[in-house]
């Protein structure tokens, strides 16, 4: 009987040291597992600021093609007069900035349609609507817009002014 109360007193003692055992171990884990982060979070902060940038001649830049220029010809219009004393008059010499050089071959049949709109567009203009840089980019904008128009689906990067007089 001795030997059973000798018994369950080395579990009891077991067990009461197996209890404590278990926290111990899960805080254990826990600060590895806390270590772990951190050292990887460390290791993978270290390898994106110190891995080496590529050199620039190895990163291929793709090859732009450079645009073409096609020349209008030169536009006289009368400007809309509202019971002006004289008329006034507006040259402008207009290029066209294309993509590539294989769009002029595409563009120079619609070059009439486009002329008349600009033609129209431009007889319409008072000369207070060309004051200043807004009104010069509005012009640019709204035929840069109409010649899109008219040669769709083929589209221009812009249109340039060589030369603008207001007489």
């Amino acid at each position: 009987m001795a030997d059973k109360k000798r018994a369950e007193a080395d579990t009891e003692e077991t067990d009461g040291a197996a209890k404590p055992a278990p926290k111990s171990k899960r805080k254990l884990i826990i600060i590895a597992a806390a270590a772990l982060l951190l050292l990887g979070g460390g290791g993978g902060a270290a390898f994106f600021m110190f891995k080496s940038k590529p050199k620039p001649e190895a990163v291929a830049a793709p090859v732009a093609k450079p645009p073409a220029f096609l020349d209008l010809p030169d536009t006289l219009v009368n400007l809309a007069n509202a019971g002006g004393d004289r008329p006034q008059y507006l040259k402008v010499k207009i290029v066209l900035e294309l993509p590539d050089s294989a769009m002029i071959q595409q563009v120079q049949p619609v070059m009439p349609r486009v002329m008349d709109s600009f033609q129209t567009y431009l007889r319409e203009l008072r000369p207070t609507d060309l004051d200043g840089s807004a009104g010069l980019y509005r012009l640019k904008e709204e035929l840069t817009r109409r010649v899109n128009y008219a040669i769709a689906p083929n589209r221009v990067n812009a249109v340039l002014f060589k030369e603008i007089v207001v007489q």
